[in-house]
């Protein structure tokens, strides 16, 4: 592994990992080749750092279904210096609402990184996780390492979203849970404050996603003539709330992909309330009055943070073969911003 930066490129990156194929090998899709040669890593964050551009073969990026071939070099490229990752148990509290020697369901605050990366290698939910781990035992009596990839988060959300997620405590499960979300066997529901108001009262929304090549922080859809790494997205939608100017929405994912509902909901022209990456911090619509102005930035100021929660998720047990259904509670902040609107009234604002 090299800790030298790449030269010659449009932005310096840092050499992670490199090898080169060998002359026996079949032809194999470079995230399950990455997945049982590299250590202490997962397919899924082997197909995330393709769809980021740090993946590279001879050269050039490739997408996670490139297939490797003898004598190819293949590179893991990262756009800051390589850190160490292991987990450290930290004891931060989790509110864990579902638990078994299996899996575990925590309901997950805004505010809480759930994996370390660049700019946050501490003080994430795995840190938590690992803490909860160390202090408690599994039915077997045996302690669940969260550094091992082949158990732990099943599935992400964003630092700032609020709401359920599903841990594997075993590879089994993991394997299990994770063919479910594959396979979109799963339920998952999300709760959202939305600028603007339907016509209609429910739709879907169908655009592959992939990163913005202005700003590769954030995701937009493209057109996949246009971007064949995108990935097909479908987001089903309906009017929960209707308030003048906003609307709470029921978002239910076909798919999970990263900033699915946030980039979804801004491509049809209803940005997430208070969301700073896609535009929903700016007022989108209502008043211009200084009243009005006053009560959005105070509305802000109650729940800084893009407004959307996973409140529901259901699976199959992957050992008892149950199905799970779980419904979590609005954080506080996002109760207040609702109740908020509730009270609204146009003629105090005018």
């Amino acid at each position: 592994m090299a800790n030298d930066p790449i030269e010659n490129m449009d932005e310096e990156l840092w050499e992670r990992w490199r090898c080169e194929v060998d002359k026996g090998q079949g032809k194999e899709r470079i995230d399950k080749y990455l997945a049982t040669h590299m250590t202490n890593t997962s397919r899924n964050r082997i197909q995330t750092a393709a769809d980021a551009g740090n993946v590279w073969v001879n050269g050039e990026p490739v997408a996670s279904n490139y297939r490797v071939k003898p004598g190819d070099v293949i590179q893991v490229l990262l756009d800051h210096e390589p850190h160490d990752f292991t987990i450290t148990p930290e004891n931060i509290p989790l509110d864990i609402v579902y638990e078994d020697g299996d899996l575990l369901v925590v309901n997950k605050p805004a505010g809480l990184v759930v994996h370390p990366g660049h700019g946050n290698y501490e003080h994430t939910l795995l840190h938590a996780l690992a803490w909860h781990f160390e202090h408690s035992q599994m039915v077997n009596d045996q302690m669940v390492n969260i550094n091992n990839p082949d158990i732990g988060l099943v599935h992400r959300i964003d630092k700032d979203t609020s709401g359920l997620l599903l841990v594997a405590k075993t590879p089994e499960a993991k394997a299990h849970l994770a063919k479910q979300f594959f396979d979109h066997t799963t339920e998952r529901t999300y709760n959202a404050l939305v600028w603007g108001t339907f016509k209609e009262e429910s739709g879907t929304v169908e655009g592959a996603l992939a990163r913005d090549n202005r700003d590769r922080t954030i995701y937009r859809v493209w057109d996949p003539e246009e971007c064949p790494q995108a990935k097909e997205a479908v987001t089903h939608w309906r009017v929960l709330e209707r308030f003048p100017y906003v609307t709470l929405v029921e978002c239910r994912l076909e798919t999970g992909r990263t900033h699915q509902i946030r980039v979804h909901m801004k491509h049809i022209g209803h940005p997430l309330f208070a969301d700073e990456k896609y535009g929903g911090c700016e007022i989108l619509k209502g008043l211009r009055t200084q009243k009005y102005r006053q009560y959005i930035e105070n509305c802000f100021a109650l729940c800084p943070r893009q407004v959307l929660h996973a409140k529901t998720l259901g699976f199959t047990h992957p050992r008892t073969g149950e199905r799970l259904f779980f419904d979590s509670q609005w954080p506080e902040d996002m109760t207040n911003l609702i109740n908020k609107w509730r009270h609204y009234e146009t003629n105090t604002l005018g």
